[in-house]
């Protein structure tokens, strides 16, 4: 079964689907799991039986989280620097594991939150069409 089969399931509003995204569960049904590793996706949903087939994130997650968490790290480390000025190491001390938090944590979730996105959307592929 895909997004695109009949079933009772209700589509869900935007804020349901954000939801849903941010919790790591099924973007159709809101109950079952969709990872099976730390980034590895599930075949398909064992409450609903969605096929996440459709599912195709790309780079998408990785490249929002970098610009998030490139501007957080980036803005603290200059605040410290100009207004402490510590050696080189204290930099490095302070600022590896920021990185690691900003960039690591929320993977998860912006990856979960652009596949709720996508079926929310009906996203599919783009496709070239004769003029």
């Amino acid at each position: 079964m895909n997004q695109s089969d009949s079933h009772p399931f209700v589509t869900p509003t935007l804020l349901q689907s954000a939801l849903r995204g941010l919790g790591c569960k099924c973007p159709r049904c809101g109950k079952g799991k969709l990872f099976a590793g730390f980034l590895t996706l599930r075949p398909k949903c064992d409450a609903c039986g969605l096929d996440y087939a459709f599912i195709d994130t790309g780079d998408g997650p990785a490249i929002f989280i970098i610009m998030l968490a490139g501007a957080v790290v980036v803005a603290c480390a200059l605040i410290v620097e100009v207004k402490y000025q510590p050696p080189f190491w204290l930099h490095a001390v302070l600022w590896l594991p920021l990185i690691l938090a900003t960039t690591l944590l929320p993977l998860r979730s912006m990856k979960a939150l652009l596949v709720a996105l996508q079926f929310h959307h009906k996203a599919e592929p783009g496709r070239l069409e004769p003029k």
